[in-house]
């Protein structure tokens, strides 16, 4: 072989390890981008994912607010004239002292009358929510929804530690008690 023909197969042979080198850096830089690519692909999608988990926690937060506005909105409405209705209660009372002393007389008009004015009021009043709270002599007695102004010795074994009579009526606006039941029990 000549010096011409080395020179030859070393160029051709520099030539393919020149090719082999370039193809290599070429590869390398098309995975280096393919790894760029993927990586913006995945910070995009983890932002992404991070909105979307702000968007639900906050859409979330928002019905649980409509939610408890809703529900208080509901309990103003049912206990709006509370104010009213409480200042009211003493006049129930006194107008059914009064009715106890009327009905004494003989002037059936005046019965009527006053009776018919008192279930007016009771009427309106329990159109707006308020009802009584049941308390009757011989009911067990019951410190959550019954105030005790007095212990008396009880009359009979039965009424031990039992409403023996109901001094002052209670009554509830909605599922709330605005004005506990006054009772007298029976000492054990």
């Amino acid at each position: 072989m000549s010096k011409k023909e080395d020179i030859q197969e070393e160029k051709k042979a520099a030539e393919t390890s020149v090719e082999q080198s370039v193809e290599e850096a070429q590869e390398t830089v098309e995975n280096i981008e393919k790894e760029e690519k993927a990586k913006e692909e995945a910070s995009v999608d983890d932002l992404v994912q991070v909105e979307k988990d702000k968007y639900l926690r906050l859409f979330a937060e928002f019905e649980n607010y409509k939610r408890r506005t809703s529900k208080e909105r509901i309990e103003l409405f049912k206990t709006a004239g509370k104010d009213i209705i409480v200042s009211l209660l003493p006049v129930m009372d006194d107008f059914d002292r009064g009715m106890v002393e009327i009905n004494k007389s003989e002037n059936e008009e005046l019965i009527k009358g006053v009776s018919l004015i008192q279930d007016k009021l009771v009427k309106t009043l329990e159109q707006k929510g308020l009802t009584l709270v049941e308390v009757n002599q011989g009911d067990a007695f019951d410190a959550d929804t019954q105030e005790a102004i007095t212990q008396i010795p009880a009359p009979t074994e039965e009424l031990k530690g039992k409403v023996i009579d109901v001094v002052e009526k209670g009554y509830k606006l909605g599922d709330t008690i605005i004005r506990f039941p006054k009772v007298v029990i029976g000492q054990s």
